[in-house]
C-alpha cells in the first residue's frame, strides 16, 4: 500500500504544515537523530513521488531502507518541512529554485544527487507553432522569481523576446529588451498554469504541472526547454548537515540506478529525461 499523504493547496492555506507534523511524528523520525527509523521524503507527486514509489516498491526493501513517500503540490512547504525536520528530505526542485529560497526564508537546505530534468514547455490551445502567437498574445508565465525568469529564457531562446545579457535567472518582464509581438505577460501560481490555457493564448508550464495535468512535453509543446547542460535538473535534498545520514545515502544511490534510469525513460517517454 501506498505510504503517502496527499495535501492540496488549499489544505496548505489553512495550516498544513501542523498536520504534515503530527502525521509525520516528531523530527526524530525522519532526520538524522534516528537514521534507523523511516526516511520521510516530500515530494511533488509527478514525476516525483511516482519515482520514489517506484524505489519504494521494487529497490528500497533490498537495500535495508525504509522508505515513506509524502506528497505536497506546492514549492514552499517541502522545504520548510525539511528544514523543520518533520521530513527527512525532499525531491522536487533545481538549484536556482533552491538558491532563491534559502536567501529569502534563511533555510539551509542542500543538494544530495540530480535525478532528472523536467523541461519547461509552451503551450497553447489556439496555436501549432509558437511563431503563429498574434501581436498583443497574452501568455501565462509561473510567478514564482525562478520559474518565471526560465519561462522568459524559453520564450527568448524561441526569439518571441530579447532579454537584457546577463539577467540569467533573475529576470523579469522589465527586463526585456525586444518584443516583436507585443506579448502581454499573465503571471499565475505555477501549479494553476495548466489551467490558464483556456483563459490565455500560451502558457509557460513546469514539467511536472504538465504530466500531471495530462499535457504530454515531449509532444504537445509548441516550445520546449532544451536538457543540454541545463541548470535545472532536479535532485533530492536534505537540511545541511544531513548529508551523511546513512538513509540519505542509500536513497541517492538508488535514485540513480540502472532500474531508476530505465524507469524513468520507459515511463515518461521524453517528457522527464534522466540526468545520470
Amino acid at each position: 500500500m501506498r505510504n503517502t499523504a496527499k495535501l492540496t493547496t488549499a489544505v496548505l492555506a489553512a495550516g498544513a504544515l501542523t498536520f504534515g507534523l503530527s502525521a509525520c511524528g516528531s523530527g526524530k523520525d525522519s532526520g538524522s537523530a534516528d537514521a534507523n527509523g523511516p526516511l520521510i521524503v516530500a515530494a511533488s507527486p509527478t514525476p516525483h513521488a511516482e519515482i520514489l514509489d517506484f524505489v519504494q516498491k521494487n529497490l528500497a526493501k533490498k537495500a535495508g531502507l525504509d522508505l515513506q513517500v509524502k506528497e505536497f503540490t506546492d514549492y514552499i512547504t517541502p522545504n520548510t518541512a525539511t528544514e523543520d525536520g518533520s521530513v527527512g528530505a525532499n525531491y522536487f526542485q533545481n538549484q536556482p529554485y533552491l538558491d532563491d529560497f534559502n536567501k529569502k526564508r534563511g533555510t539551509h537546505i542542500v543538494p544530495v544527487v540530480t535525478v532528472h530534468l523536467e523541461p519547461l514547455g509552451l503551450y497553447s490551445h489556439k496555436v501549432k507553432k509558437a511563431d503563429d502567437l498574434k501581436s498583443g498574445a497574452t501568455v501565462a508565465v509561473p510567478n514564482d522569481a525562478v520559474n518565471e525568469a526560465r519561462a522568459l529564457k524559453l520564450l527568448a531562446a524561441n526569439k518571441l523576446i530579447t532579454l537584457k545579457d546577463g539577467v540569467g535567472s533573475e529576470a523579469t518582464p522589465a527586463d526585456i529588451t525586444k518584443n516583436p509581438k507585443n506579448l502581454k505577460f499573465k503571471e499565475v501560481e505555477a501549479a494553476q498554469t495548466p489551467r490558464s490555457l483556456d483563459d490565455v493564448d500560451a502558457a509557460v508550464v513546469n514539467g511536472n504541472y504538465a504530466i500531471s495535468s495530462g499535457l504530454k512535453p515531449a509532444k504537445e509543446a509548441i516550445a520546449l526547454e532544451s536538457a543540454e547542460n541545463s541548470p535545472y535538473g532536479n535532485f533530492l535534498a536534505v537540511k545541511k548537515g544531513d548529508e551523511n545520514d546513512p538513509r540519505v545515502k542509500k536513497l541517492a544511490k538508488l535514485l540513480t540506478s540502472p532500474e531508476v534510469k530505465k524507469f524513468i525513460e520507459d515511463k515518461y517517454q521524453g517528457s522527464v529525461i534522466p540526468s545520470f
